[in-house]
């Protein structure tokens, strides 16, 4: 087992969430998680939040959830659209499975910079 050495002080050391402790993903990988979501039937959801409240359970939801959108390149847009208007906060995509009422997945997409 690997300990990780992050801190509260050290923005660039702090893990958020499952795929975070991996190398970053480029873009072929991001389009294969997001395909797994459409895969999977649920529904995507873009959230943002400031770098400096990522770890609080509240993120800021970008529009609606994307309920039925089965287009990669139609979710891609969204999450660019949201990190060019938000560009120093934490962008996340979620799938939401409508069976089990949660997120099935999570992960984040673009990471802010403290200012």
């Amino acid at each position: 087992m690997q300990d990780y050495q992050s801190s509260l002080s050290d923005a660039e050391s702090r893990k958020f969430e499952t795929f975070s402790y991996l190398p970053a993903f480029d873009a072929a990988q991001t389009r294969t998680q997001i395909q797994y979501i459409i895969d999977k039937g649920w529904n995507p959801s873009i959230e943002h939040t400031e770098p400096e409240n990522s770890f609080g359970s509240y993120w800021y939801m970008w529009k609606l959830p994307m309920f039925g959108e089965t287009d990669v390149d139609a979710i891609l847009k969204e999450l660019e659209s949201c990190h060019a208007a938000h560009p120093n906060n934490h962008v996340r995509l979620l799938g939401l499975d409508n069976y089990v009422q949660c997120a099935g997945t999570s992960m984040v997409i673009f990471t802010g910079k403290t200012v």
